[in-house]
Formats: C-alpha cells, sequence, structure tokens
C-alpha cells in the first residue's frame, strides 16, 4: 500500500531513489569499518579495535534507520551487495593494516556522505516539499560530522 503521507507519489519516488544511494553510502562505509576493526594492527590494537567497533555499531543502526526511512516513504530498500556497489557514490581500496590510511579513508568516505547530506536537506525540504526526510538526514549530518571528527582527531597535522 502506498504512504498517503500529504507528498505527491512522484516526490516520494524521488526522494526514496537518492536514499538508495545514502543507503549503499551508508551499507559501503559500514563494511569498510568492519574491515579496519578486523585487521587493524599496531601497538594501540586494542584501542583502534574498540574505536572502529563504537563507529561501526553506529552504522549498522544508521543502515537500518535509513532503509527503514525508505519503507516509510512507500518504496522498498536495496538490500543485495551487488545493488549497493552500483548505487554508492563510495570505492573500496586495497586491503591496508596501515592505521594512518585506514582512518584517512575512513573520514573520507564521511566527508563525502556528509557532502552528500547537505545537498540532500535542502532538496528533500525544498524541492519535494519532505520535511520529515530533510529532518532525518539533519540528523545524520550530525552523527557523520561527529564520526568524522573523532577520525580526524587520530591524524597528525
Amino acid at each position: 500500500m502506498k504512504a498517503n503521507i500529504g507528498i505527491p507519489e512522484n516526490h516520494l519516488q524521488a526522494v526514496a531513489e537518492k536514499m538508495q544511494v545514502l543507503l549503499a553510502d551508508e551499507q559501503v562505509l559500514y563494511t569498510k569499518t568492519r574491515n579496519y576493526h578486523w585487521n587493524v594492527e599496531g601497538d594501540n590494537f586494542s584501542e583502534m579495535h574498540l574505536f572502529y567497533e563504537k563507529q561501526y555499531d553506529e552504522l549498522a543502526e544508521i543502515v537500518d534507520e535509513v532503509a527503514e526511512r525508505i519503507r516509510m516513504l512507500g518504496h522498498y530498500s536495496a538490500g543485495r551487495l551487488s545493488d549497493f556497489l552500483k548505487l554508492t557514490q563510495l570505492t573500496e581500496p586495497e586491503y591496508t593494516n596501515d592505521q594512518t590510511a585506514q582512518i584517512k579513508n575512513l573520514l573520507e568516505d564521511h566527508e563525502t556522505v556528509i557532502r552528500s547530506l547537505r545537498n540532500l536537506i535542502t532538496e528533500f525540504s525544498d524541492k519535494h516539499k519532505d520535511l520529515g526526510t530533510s529532518d532525518f538526514v539533519t540528523g545524520l549530518l550530525r552523527q557523520h560530522e561527529k564520526m568524522a571528527w573523532m577520525l580526524r582527531a587520530y591524524l597528525k597535522k
């Protein structure tokens, strides 16, 4: 049954399509963070292992919330890895155990998501009149800004 929430179907469709890209980005970022959690090495292994775990736990919740938001709009969420890889704006670099490279990779991805979220906030509210999804995305922006800040704190100038 389609959602009857005061937003025309063509607007809901457009928002859902943009949210599918966001869902793919979140899933790829989650997977990359989990990979680094599994493969981190160094004299601060325990600290970084827990740090990555905290971040991927937060990303797992975000993935679920984005998928559920798409469903609230009356559309099905992507759920296959092949779909995520087709939709994502992020890349998967070669494996690395170098903590600095890992952190830089994750930071770059969070910043890509942050820039995308900033655009979605205004697009959803102004163009599609979907204030609920715009507000939802604003909350995600704050979460990603905090995760990026924490990653940035590990890097030397």
